[in-house]
Order: structure tokens, then C-alpha cells, then sequence
């Protein structure tokens, strides 16, 4: 199958994602469910996670080892970011649609964020730490970066108990459509 950068852009500003399968093909998916997390009152995380970003071990980047990043995420037992995946994401890193939100503990790269933004939105491909809270400390100051740039939506796409904890929330399809086409509308920049 082949993708061309305008035509994944139109598909993810039309709800889709794209996903490999165990075999590595990869395909669009979509969802009846959407998993968001809130940009607003209702963004939370643990009290433990308060001390580790007072303590500030952690910097952070955008973009500062993209590739890195992306090899972090797809780095599990089971994974959807096939080989080829992984080339798109690259493809879409270097005509300005995909970023890597880091945490970096000295010159370790702790952990991160894959993304696309399209307009307002940030569409979160995956997560990944390597150093413990590397993860979470990156999902805090991206929402805050999110805030500051005054982003509509933070897609998480799928629900999980990791995210559920940040206030992560479920929307139908319904109201996602409403919530990105509100997006779309935004001129915003994650740098």
C-alpha cells in the first residue's frame, strides 16, 4: 500500500489512524470510542508525580531525537509501528506534521511523546519512557505546552489504565467529529 503525505494528513483530519497489524500490514482504523485527554480542570495526575517534577531531574525537548523517540515506542513485545510506519512517521516529521515531545535526564533521553498536530489538535501516536516517570513527567508538560498554545484536543486515541489516570475520558464518535473540526479550524504550533 502506498501513502503519500497529503493524503495521511487528510485521513487523520478526518478521524483515522494508521495501525500495523501482527503481520506488519499496515491499515487506517477508526473508532466508534475516542480516548482524550483533557485539556482543561480535568487533567490530573498523581501527588508522587508533583514531588519528581518539583524535584526537576527532568528537561524537556520537541524534536531533539526524533527517530529515537519513535524506535522507543515501537520498542515492545507487541507493536503496531511497523518498519514501515516507522518511515512515514519520519516522512511526516520532516514536512512538519509529526514532533516528538522529550524528556531527557541529563543527556539520557528519559522518555516521550509521538504525535501528529494538524491545526489544534494533537493526535498522540504513542508514549514510551526509559527512565522511570520519564513518561509521565512528558504527558504533564506537554498538556501544559498544549494549554499555553492553546490547542482544542489531545487525542490519545485508545483508552488505557496509564492514561485514565491523567483524567484521560472517553467521547463518541459524534463528538470527536465536533471537537476536531473545531480544530482544524486553529493555526497552532507545538514549538
Amino acid at each position: 500500500m502506498q501513502y503519500d503525505i497529503a493524503t495521511i494528513i487528510q485521513s487523520y483530519a478526518q478521524g483515522y489512524f494508521l495501525m500495523a497489524d501482527e503481520n506488519d500490514v499496515l491499515g487506517w482504523y477508526g473508532s466508534r470510542d475516542r480516548t482524550l485527554i483533557p485539556l482543561d480542570e480535568r487533567f490530573r495526575y498523581p501527588k508522587s508525580l508533583q514531588r519528581v517534577l518539583n524535584q526537576e531531574r527532568f528537561t524537556v525537548a520537541i524534536n531533539r531525537d526524533f527517530k529515537a523517540v519513535v524506535a522507543g515506542c515501537a520498542n515492545r513485545e507487541l507493536t503496531w509501528i511497523s518498519p514501515q510506519l516507522k518511515e512515514i512517521y519520519w516522512e511526516l516529521y520532516q514536512a512538519g506534521w509529526a514532533y516528538s515531545f522529550e524528556t531527557w535526564q541529563g543527556d539520557e533521553l528519559a522518555g516521550g511523546i509521538l504525535g501528529i498536530v494538524i491545526g489544534g489538535a494533537f493526535i498522540g501516536e504513542s508514549m514510551f519512557y526509559r527512565i522511570p516517570e520519564g513518561s509521565k513527567v512528558a504527558m504533564v508538560k506537554l498538556v501544559e505546552r498544549l494549554r499555553q498554545r492553546e490547542f482544542v484536543m489531545f487525542d490519545a486515541q485508545m483508552m488505557n489504565p496509564h492514561l485514565e489516570r491523567f483524567g484521560a475520558y472517553g467521547v463518541r464518535d459524534k463528538e470527536y467529529q465536533k471537537l476536531l473540526y473545531k480544530a482544524l479550524q486553529r493555526s497552532c504550533s507545538l514549538l
